[in-house]
């Protein structure tokens, strides 16, 4: 049976989001991301991210330090799309499972970080 780590499996959830979100965006099914906000265009973005996920996955997030840099890098990517301020979106009540979830995930794969970090530091 496959074993992933909780940053894995957190990083996961995240690229589901964000599949979902660009093809919403593509197919223009409400509630869909703008086609692009100030500075970028939202689907070469969420491409971007999606990749930081893929690619984190790919190093061995929470292992190694480049995982656990494109794991961040992921994580902080996703907020721009889920993050607090979408508490206050006109539209949250029909996005929130999503905003939460995604929230959820990025705690996860943050307290996984830091949990890697300390155990590292401390030489288990």
């Amino acid at each position: 049976m496959l074993k992933l780590s909780p940053t894995h499996t957190a990083l996961m959830v995240l690229i589901v989001l964000q599949l979902v979100m660009m093809f919403a965006m593509f197919f223009q099914a409400p509630p869909h991301p703008p086609y692009a906000v100030a500075p970028f265009a939202m689907g070469p973005f969420l491409a971007a991210s999606l990749a930081c996920c893929f690619a984190a996955i790919g190093c061995d997030a929470p292992v190694t330090r480049s995982g656990k840099g494109l794991a961040i890098i992921a994580a902080l990517t996703a907020m721009v799309s889920y993050g607090p301020h979408k508490w206050i979106d006109p539209m949250i009540g029909q996005i929130w499972p999503a905003v939460l979830t995604a929230q959820i995930a990025v705690v996860v794969i943050l307290v996984a970080l830091f949990q890697a970090r300390h155990e590292t530091a401390a030489g288990n």
